[in-house]
């Protein structure tokens, strides 16, 4: 397949939201089980979470400040629909990542009563959960194609605030959709936590009763966005006979394997099972809309910017490359050693 040069840019894209997937989104997981731990190891769980996070967490925050750059300049006009059709969940989605930071630092440091404290660290957990449900949500518009006729009614100038700017993200769909970004990775999370909870098993069942029930979730919430975006362009293609469909399907054997892993201890290979899953999922729902960028009818050709624009910013993203990459690793070498962790995976 001879793949143009918008083709590459967006291929770029999607491996840099995959890796905030992978990273981040743990990360936020992460956040979901401060808020819901429990039991009398409630503590030391939070503890652990912070651990595991706190050297490097605000890191992984780079590869989406990777994917925002590349859509604004490589492919203005998705860019532009984008912020206009989802600025409302775009814009919760920013102030919980930056309320989430601000109280993770504000709790991990402050001196002031347990009182205090606590507020943060509610903050901290609360944030963890709206904004990737909120992110997956956005997924669910796009792939619905809400977000494509919205922009229509833009452009006509016959579009209404609830219509264009509400209705397209707030769907029985989107909602599914969000939900299962909320337990996938959280299941991220918690079967990463079990290597960090190694020295202490009772700590360690905590995390994999918790990976196990977030896998769960994942898949129940999976059947129920294919049921109700079974008509949609998007959501049809994927359970259509193709590539889209043995990802699909390959997704779902990563999932039985780390389930099965978990339930038999072995955490390493949960893990490595555990992305495969998530990464199968995020890659599956991409092969089954391209070329489109925003369906039903904006491809990725149609939206990018010059062939000039397009090579000077990927030669500029890949001597950046040279820097952040050998940075990232140097990064999770120093602060993390030997251990594994949410954050670095």
């Amino acid at each position: 397949m001879n793949l143009t040069l918008a083709e590459v840019a967006a291929w770029i894209v999607i491996v840099a939201l995959n890796a905030y997937v992978l990273f981040g989104g743990a990360d936020f997981g992460g956040g979901v089980w401060d808020l819901l731990a429990s039991g009398p190891r409630r503590q030391q769980q939070r503890d652990l979470v912070a651990h595991a996070i706190g050297p490097i967490w605000e890191a992984n925050h780079v590869w989406l400040i990777v994917v925002v750059v590349m859509l604004f300049v490589c492919f203005p006009p998705a860019f532009a629909a984008f912020g206009t059709v989802l600025h409302i969940p775009l814009s919760l989605m920013l102030i919980g990542i930056v309320l989430r930071g601000s109280a993770f630092v504000f709790r991990s440091y402050s001196y002031g009563p347990r009182s205090e404290q606590r507020r943060w660290g509610q903050t901290f957990a609360v944030s963890s959960l709206i904004t990737p449900a909120v992110l997956g949500m956005c997924v669910g518009a796009v792939v619905s194609g809400h977000v494509g006729a919205a922009m229509k009614a833009v452009d006509s100038g016959t579009a209404g605030f609830a219509a264009t700017y509400v209705l397209p993200w707030i769907s029985p769909f989107t909602i599914a959709v969000g939900a299962m970004a909320v337990a996938l990775l959280s299941f991220l999370a918690a079967t990463y936590l079990t290597i960090e909870a190694a020295a202490d098993r009772a700590l360690q069942d905590d995390f994999r009763n918790r990976a196990l029930g977030a896998a769960v979730a994942a898949m129940a919430l999976a059947i129920i966005a294919l049921v109700l975006g079974a008509e949609t362009g998007v959501m049809a293609r994927l359970i259509r006979p193709g590539w889209a469909t043995l990802v699909l399907a390959g997704s779902a054997v990563a999932a039985v394997t780390s389930a099965v892993s978990l339930l038999q201890r072995r955490f390493q290979l949960a893990r490595v099972a555990a992305g495969a899953w998530v990464t199968l999922v995020l890659w599956g729902w991409v092969l089954a809309q391209f070329p489109l960028i925003i369906p039903p009818d904006l491809t990725i050709n149609a939206a990018a910017a010059p062939n000039r624009t397009l090579a000077e910013t990927m030669a500029v993203l890949a001597g950046g490359a040279v820097v952040l990459i050998p940075s990232l690793w140097y990064l999770l070498r120093v602060f993390k050693g030997r251990s594994s962790l949410v954050g670095s995976r």
